[in-house]
């Protein structure tokens, strides 16, 4: 009989690209992740894994176990969180993975609550980046995930996860409170062309908000400096080291020395949604949790 956790830690290695990388995703040592592949390959009886240089590689064997082996755990899930609903169990460990403000704004001000309600419920959070945070959905590594996406962008979303919309998110343009755009009720992007900007990195989905929003203006943003904490952006901009436009989700006060001034034209906005596997939709912890977050799971 296949033995089902060591099935999982297979997957791990496929989807993270080696047996340390799984060992981190799971919670394992890499000792135990390798244990558990071979106590596989002895129940199979064919190899699973092979050594390329320093790392490994799965043979053909074990893409079609990871493959066929897919569609058993997704099953399984899917019965286990039927049998929770119908026994009205919340509990267990639930991993959740959020960006940065959405951790501030949604997750951190219910989580007191959502654990006197239900205390056999273990929380463990972790702060990613979208696209980081729909793989470790669609790999089964977390739980729930909690994404963003600007201007009606669309995210890049595997058909067998479900989002739920959470909320509709603002930015507005910080400046300094004696900046001569800091007295105006509102700005455009073409009132932006000259300013220095405070953004986040090249790689990150609020920095291809940023250019987009220049489009029309035949000009990109002037990005004088770069940092991926939109505290660190209030920071510098108060030392007068720049503009930054910082989401309202999550923002810490801005105190005496800065101001929030509207954008429009367009008004930049991003949706908040959650995600989770189509096989946890009746799962009482998911329901629970999205409860929590005053949202209602679809299916």
């Amino acid at each position: 009989m296949i033995d089902l956790d060591a099935l999982a830690a297979l997957r791990a290695v496929a989807d993270e690209g080696s047996v340390n990388a799984a060992a981190r995703a799971t919670g394992f040592t890499p000792s135990a992740v390798s244990q558990q592949i071979k106590r596989l390959e002895r129940q199979t009886g064919v190899p699973l894994l092979e050594r390329v240089g320093r790392g490994v590689m799965l043979t053909g064997h074990g893409v079609h176990l990871v493959a066929a082996g897919a569609r058993v755990l997704a099953d399984l899930e899917e019965l286990e969180a039927g049998l929770q609903r119908r026994a009205g169990v919340v509990a267990g460990r639930f991993r959740l993975a959020a960006f940065s403000t959405a951790i501030r704004g949604v997750v951190a001000p219910v989580v007191s609550a959502l654990r006197d309600a239900h205390p056999d419920l273990s929380l463990f959070l972790t702060e990613r980046e979208p696209w980081d945070t729909i793989d470790l959905v669609a790999s089964g590594q977390v739980e729930l995930g909690i994404v963003h996406r600007w201007g009606g962008v669309p995210l890049d979303v595997p058909d067998h996860l479900v989002a739920t919309p959470l909320a509709q998110d603002i930015a507005d343009l910080i400046v300094p409170v004696d900046h001569p755009l800091a007295a105006r009720a509102s700005v455009t992007p073409h009132d932006l062309l000259e300013v220095p900007w405070i953004a986040t990195p090249p790689d990150t989905i609020c920095r291809q908000w940023l250019h987009r929003m220049y489009d029309g203006t035949g000009r990109p943003p002037r990005v004088a400096h770069e940092s991926g904490e939109f505290e660190s952006h209030l920071a510098m901009v108060a030392a007068g080291l720049g503009v930054a436009l910082v989401p309202r989700l999550g923002r810490a006060a801005l105190g005496d020395r800065l101001v929030a001034v509207p954008v429009t034209e367009p008004v930049p906005t991003r949706l908040v949604d959650a995600l989770h596997r189509r096989t946890m939709s009746e799962s009482p912890a998911v329901v629970a949790v999205l409860d929590a977050f005053g949202a209602t799971p679809g299916g």
